[in-house]
C-alpha cells in the first residue's frame, strides 16, 4: 500500500468529512502521478468512502439506539414531565436530522390543540400556535390516528390549511414536515412533528423511529397522568392507611418491572428472556407468537396499538413498530388482570418491539455484508486475498476450506398475480438463503431472480446431500417448492481465483436441468443427473460415472471373477434378447438367465428401463474405452 493510499486510513481514523477524500487523487494528479497510480488512488478512495459510508449508519443505528435506550431510562425515573418530553424532542431533531422538532397536546377542556414542546424553533408565533381540532396536518394525523408525511406543506391539499396555521408555518419557514400520532388506547392526545426548512423525504425507518418516540411519549403522558391520580387519591384518602400502603406497594412494583425490563434490554437479552421474566413477574406463562400464526389472525390486533386485550382466558398484547405486526406476548391462564400488570405486559410489548428491531437492523446489515462479500468472489476474483480473508473472518467464514456453490430458485406461479408473487417470494427466498448461510458460516447474495450460497463442505458430504437439504431447509421456510442446484467441490474460494463464477455457472446448469426433467423442488448436483450430469459439471468426471453407474456389476466381477460386465454388454448388444446372448458369448441360455437375475439384483429392478438402460450401455462403452486405454 502506497503513503497516499495510506491517507485514506488516515482519514477515516479521524472521521473525515465526504469530500477530503478528494484531495489525494488531486494532489497526485497535481505532482504528475501515472494512469495506475491515479487509478489506484481512486478505487482505494472508493473502498474508503463505502467503509465511511457503513461505519456512519452503523453510529446512527447505535445513536437511534442509544436514545430508544435512554428514553425508557427516563420513563422508569420519571420526575418530570416536561423534562422527559423535551427529551424526547430533542432526540427526534437529533436523529432525524431536522431542523426543527416539535409537540402538540390536545386539550379537551378548550376544544383545540396547543403546543406543548418546540426545539430547533426561531418564531414565538409558531411556538404559542393554538389550532383547531382537525385543522393542518396535526389535524389530520390526529382524525386517522396514522402518520402523515408532506414534502411540501404549502402545496399539500390533503389537510385543511386556515390562516393562523399557514401564518405560523410561513413565519417558521417550515416546507418539509412528518407527525405521528401520541395515542392512549384508541385516543389520540396529540401529535409529535419532524421538520424541514427545505424539501425532503423521511424514509420507512424515520417514521418508525420518530412512531416509537411518540410511543414513549404518550407513556410519559400516561405515567404522569397515573402519578397524578395517585396523588389526588393519596390526598383524598389520608384516612385509609391501608389502601394507601396498598396503591404505593403497586406503584413501586410497577417501576421495579420497569426497571428490571430495562436492565434485561441493556445487558443483551433477547425476546425469550423478557418473556421469562415476564412470566415470574406476573406469576404465569408468558410466550412470545409468531406473527404468522394462525391464533394471532384471528383476534386483528392491528389496531391495538400495543394495548393488552382478552382472549377467553389469556391476555395478548401486540408487539409492532412503524404499524408492523412482528408478533404478540401472550399471557396464558389469567382471566382477571388488574390495570398494574395489564400495564405490565403492554410496557414489555414495547420493550420486545424495540429488541425485534435492533435484531433486524442488525440482520440486516449483517446480510448485505455477506451478499457483497460473495457478489465480490463472483464478479471480482481478482481481488486482494488477504482482505477476502479479513472480510469473512468478521463473519465467522472461511474461504480457505473447502466450499460447494449452490443456485436456489422458486418457480413462478401460472396465475393472474404471478409477477407480484413471484417477486415477493424471489424476496422471501433471498432472506431465507441468508440466514441459512449465516448459521452454516457461509455467504449467500441475491442473484439473477434467485439465490446464490456458498456454504462449507466437510470430509463426509457431498454436493448432493448438500444441496437436497438446502432445498428442503429453503422450501420449509418459504412453504414453497425450492430448486436447488449444487457444483462441485471449490477446494480454496480465495485463492483458486474464478472457481466460484464457474462453479456458480454449473449450479444454474443443475437447476435448469432440474425443471426441464419436471423435478422442481428437489436438489441435486450434476453427480445425481446420471450422463447428463457429465455435460452439466465443469469437471468431466467420466470415472465417477461409470463407477456410478457400472460399479456393483464390475466390483462383483473383480471379486468373484465372474464375466457379468461381459455379459451384460453382450446383452445390450444383442437387442436384450436372451437368446441372441447366449449366441454370442457360446453359453447356455438358462446361464444368460441366471446372469441376468443377478445383475438386476446388483442394479436394482428397473435396470432395463430406457432411462437406465441408456446409461448403462453409455457406461459400458467409457468401461471398454477406459480399459483399452489403460492397457
Amino acid at each position: 500500500m502506497s503513503h497516499d493510499q495510506a491517507s485514506y486510513l488516515e482519514l477515516l481514523a479521524r472521521g473525515a468529512a465526504a469530500e477530503v477524500y478528494d484531495r489525494p487523487v488531486l494532489l497526485a494528479r497535481a505532482s504528475g502521478a501515472g494512469p495506475e497510480t491515479l487509478a489506484g488512488l481512486e478505487h482505494a478512495k472508493q473502498l474508503a468512502l463505502r467503509v465511511r459510508a457503513e461505519l456512519e449508519g452503523r453510529r446512527r443505528r447505535e445513536a437511534e439506539l442509544s436514545a430508544l435506550f435512554e428514553t425508557a431510562h427516563d420513563l422508569s425515573g420519571l420526575r418530570d414531565l416536561d423534562a422527559v418530553l423535551r427529551a424526547i424532542v430533542q432526540r427526534a431533531r437529533s436523529l432525524l436530522g431536522t431542523e426543527v422538532a416539535y409537540l402538540s397536546l390536545n386539550d379537551p377542556v378548550a376544544g383545540d390543540t396547543y403546543m406543548r414542546v418546540t426545539e430547533g424553533s426561531v418564531s414565538a408565533r409558531f411556538q404559542q400556535l393554538r389550532l383547531g381540532m382537525g385543522e393542518g396536518l396535526g389535524g389530520l394525523v390526529a382524525q386517522t390516528a396514522r402518520p402523515y408525511v408532506t414534502e411540501s406543506y404549502f402545496d399539500d391539499e390533503r389537510f385543511q390549511h386556515t390562516r393562523a396555521i399557514d401564518s405560523g408555518v410561513r413565519d417558521e419557514g417550515l416546507v418539509a414536515i412528518l407527525g405521528v400520532p401520541l395515542s392512549l388506547g384508541s385516543q389520540v392526545i396529540g401529535v409529535l412533528f419532524a421538520a424541514d426548512r427545505r424539501a425532503r423525504v423521511f424514509e420507512r425507518e424515520q417514521v418508525a423511529l420518530l412512531g416509537s418516540l411518540a410511543a414513549h411519549a404518550a407513556v410519559a403522558i400516561d405515567t404522569a397522568n397515573l402519578l397524578a391520580e395517585t396523588r389526588t387519591a393519596l390526598a383524598e384518602l389520608e384516612r385509609a392507611n391501608e389502601i394507601i400502603r396498598d396503591h404505593s406497594a403497586v406503584i413501586e412494583r410497577a417501576s421495579d418491572v420497569h426497571d428490571r425490563l430495562t436492565e434485561l434490554v441493556l445487558h443483551g437479552g433477547g425476546v425469550h428472556d423478557v418473556a421469562g421474566a415476564l412470566s415470574e413477574i406476573l406469576d404465569g406463562t408468558v410466550e412470545f407468537v409468531d406473527p404468522a400464526a394462525p391464533s394471532l389472525a384471528a383476534l386483528q390486533l392491528d389496531g391495538t396499538d400495543g394495548h393488552a386485550i382478552r382472549d377467553d382466558d389469556d391476555w395478548v398484547a401486540a408487539v409492532s413498530a412503524g404499524g408492523e405486526l412482528l408478533g404478540a406476548l401472550v399471557l396464558h391462564g389469567h382471566p382477571s388482570l388488574d390495570p398494574v400488570d395489564r400495564r405490565t405486559l403492554e410496557r414489555a410489548a414495547m420493550v420486545t418491539s424495540l429488541l425485534l428491531l435492533a435484531r433486524r437492523s442488525a440482520g440486516e446489515a449483517e446480510q448485505r455484508v455477506r451478499g457483497e462479500l460473495l457478489d465480490d468472489l463472483l464478479d471480482s476474483p481478482g481481488r486482494d486475498a488477504r482482505l477476502l480473508r479479513e472480510r469473512a473472518a468478521r463473519l465467522h467464514a472461511d474461504l480457505d476450506a473447502p466450499h460447494v456453490v449452490l443456485a436456489a430458485r422458486v418457480d413462478a406461479h401460472p396465475t393472474g398475480d404471478s409477477a407480484e408473487r413471484a417477486t415477493a417470494d424471489r424476496q422471501r427466498l433471498a432472506s431465507a438463503a441468508a440466514h441459512l448461510a449465516a448459521t452454516r458460516q457461509g455467504l449467500a447474495a441475491a442473484r439473477e431472480g434467485g439465490a446464490v450460497l456458498l456454504l462449507p463442505i466437510g470430509p463426509a458430504d457431498s454436493a448432493a446431500d448438500i444441496a437436497r437439504q438446502t432445498a428442503r431447509q429453503l422450501g420449509g421456510t418459504l412453504r414453497e417448492p425450492v430448486t436447488v442446484g449444487a457444483s462441485s467441490t471449490v477446494q480454496a474460494p480465495v485463492t483458486d481465483r474464478g472457481a466460484i463464477a464457474t462453479a456458480y455457472a454449473e449450479a444454474r446448469r443443475c437447476v435448469e436441468a432440474l425443471r426441464l426433467l419436471h423435478r422442481s423442488g428437489e436438489g441435486a448436483a450434476a453427480a445425481d443427473l446420471g450422463f447428463l450430469g457429465l455435460l452439466l459439471a465443469d469437471t468431466r468426471d467420466i470415472e465417477g460415472f461409470v463407477h456410478r453407474t457400472l460399479g456393483p456389476v464390475a466390483d462383483y466381477d473383480e471379486r468373484r471373477g465372474t464375466d457379468l460386465v461381459r455379459t451384460l454388454d453382450a446383452y445390450f448388444a444383442s437387442g436384450m434378447s436372451p437368446a441372441r446372448t447366449k449366441d454370442a458369448l457360446h453359453v447356455h441360455v438358462n446361464t444368460v438367465a441366471q446372469r441376468l437375475e443377478r445383475i438386476g439384483r446388483l442394479l436394482g429392478e428397473d435396470w432395463q428401463s430406457p432411462a437406465r438402460a441408456l446409461e448403462l450401455q453409455l457406461a459400458l462403452r467409457l468401461h471398454a474405452i477406459s480399459a483399452a486405454v489403460s492397457r
